[in-house]
């Protein structure tokens, strides 16, 4: 496989939603975002029906769902360090360095957030977090060392319900966010990216900025 922005959005995608099955050639991509399994489809230009299925526990989770079967794709996500069963035994990933930005933008469109507000302490203090999760806890302290050497921002990592969460504050926030979202024609999920804008919108129009209010690039 040849390495190139979209095949790392999708690689970030596999490694959150993605499953390897133990056959050693079929590969599941499962999303409740019907958009996220459209583009992971057409980027790897995969004809597959887009089928459905409940998860969790008790069943309730509706979501969707693609599967296919690529022996040589599923051989080099095994080279690069992807796992069957990867959920909390998954570690460091080779990902390379021009591609880390949308590598980490499939990983957050797969299990990452925002979380934006107004500080009730402060008067027009608008807090933004940025997130990412993972059940291993090897993953996500190669996140937060991969993340601080390429951009000099180091982020928190906190136990909760049995997962990991690496969180990155207001101005790491907006460091990171603006170098995963650093043009405008690239994969990603439209509702997260909207969201990112308004917030981003509300604390430039605060500090006085007036240039690029809603615009990540």
């Amino acid at each position: 496989m040849i390495w190139t922005a979209d095949l790392a959005y999708v690689v970030g995608l596999t490694t959150t939603d993605g499953s390897l099955s133990k056959d050693g050639r079929h590969i599941d991509f499962t999303s409740k975002d019907k958009e996220l399994i459209k583009s992971f489809a057409k980027i790897l230009k995969l004809k597959n029906r887009i089928g459905s299925k409940y998860r969790g526990e008790d069943h309730s989770n509706f979501c969707y769902r693609i599967q296919f079967g690529d022996v040589d794709f599923y051989r080099w996500l095994l080279k690069i360090g992807l796992t069957t069963n990867k959920s909390k035994i998954l570690g460091p990933l080779k990902i390379p360095r021009e591609y880390l930005a949308d590598f980490l933008r499939g990983h957050f469109d797969g299990d990452g957030y925002t979380s934006s507000f107004y500080d009730s302490k402060w008067k027009n203090s608008y807090r933004l977090y940025t997130s990412f999760m993972s059940a291993s806890l090897s993953h996500i302290k190669w996140l937060r060392d991969t993340i601080n050497d390429a951009w000099n921002i180091e982020g928190k990592i906190n136990p909760h319900n049995g997962a990991y969460y690496l969180r990155f504050a207001k101005r790491k926030s907006i460091t990171l966010l603006k170098n995963l979202y650093y043009k405008s024609n690239i994969p990603c999920l439209d509702r997260k990216r909207s969201k990112i804008e308004k917030a981003l919108g509300i604390i430039y129009r605060h500090a006085g900025m007036l240039e690029s209010v809603d615009r990540l690039s």
